[in-house]
């Protein structure tokens, strides 16, 4: 879809099973409703802080978008949705991978800044019904070159959409290895943020005992290539699905062995807090390393 048309409309299977159900669990979650009205529940808090649903057709892959532009040519914040709800039960994969609660959503519709976007996964929010759209892509190939391709497809046409220069990421779980894949591969990203982040794979595979992703990559080998670039990285001190752990082994990599860019919430978890605190987390600049 044009950025014109944008702006008027404004591990392995193991692992992620693993993960789901542990997000599930984090979420307090015994019924996570239809797609239905996962879709409307979602409609309802972009309609808080103004954002306008819209499809963004890539080379891949269908996405669905929600942004609000109120001051073309400043910077625009980007924000990356997790894995969602990927699977049912340990064995089986759900038919619609959208969140269970909208919390990235929300923490968009909060944000201050005057260029906001909310970019789902493949197969959220009901795109996912486009050729290509294998659950493939939201189990082992979640991050595989294909879908980074296709997100960063998308920030063009959000960038392209709002005018801006420069990006500004930020990404949850999962969003958050995008959001650094992506930002590995663009000469235009201001800063990223990751929440609770998925920033090394293999770290979590071992946590957890299970065996690694087939078909992705790791955003832990493109840490070397953005020491430079200003982060932080928020991790809940009581998350046990991506704790802290995984930031440090992120950031030692990105040439920040004292995890300066690392803040350690205490009392919030991996879904649990954060909404809570987004305010105050947004004041907290993204640095370079020393």
């Amino acid at each position: 879809m044009p950025a014109m048309q944008i702006f008027a409309l404004f591990f392995r299977r193991a692992c992620f099973a693993l993960l789901s159900v542990g997000l599930l669990a984090a979420y307090g979650c015994v019924s996570v409703g239809s797609p239905g009205s996962r879709y409307e529940a979602a409609d309802r808090v972009a309609a808080t802080g103004g954002l306008t649903k819209t499809y963004i057709q890539t080379k891949d892959f269908t996405l669905t978008a929600y942004g609000c532009i109120s001051r073309p040519g400043e910077d625009i914040t980007v924000y990356i949705e997790g894995d969602g709800f990927a699977w049912l039960s340990p064995t089986l994969l759900s038919g619609d991978p959208t969140p269970a609660r909208p919390l990235v959503l929300q923490m968009a519709a909060s944000d201050p800044a005057g260029n906001v976007a909310y970019l789902a996964r493949p197969g959220q929010y009901g795109a996912g019904f486009s050729p290509g759209c294998d659950a493939l892509y939201w189990s082992d190939r979640r991050f595989s070159a294909e879908v980074v391709d296709a997100m960063s497809e998308a920030i063009d046409r959000l960038r392209g959409a709002s005018r801006s220069r420069k990006i500004d990421l930020v990404g949850y779980s999962g969003g958050a290895a995008i959001a650094v894949l992506v930002a590995a591969r663009r000469g235009d990203i201001a800063s990223l943020r990751t929440v609770a982040g998925n920033l090394d794979t293999e770290a979590v595979n071992r946590h957890h005992g299970v065996s690694p992703l087939a078909g992705s990559l790791n955003p832990i080998d493109e840490a070397g290539r953005l020491g430079r670039l200003p982060q932080r990285h928020f991790a809940g001190a009581k998350d046990t699905v991506i704790p802290p752990l995984v930031a440090r082994s992120f950031l030692k990599q990105a040439g920040d062995p004292d995890g300066r860019r690392l803040v350690i919430l205490e009392d919030v978890s991996h879904s649990r807090g954060w909404l809570e605190r987004w305010g105050e987390i947004l004041t907290v600049p993204p640095v370079t390393a020393r």
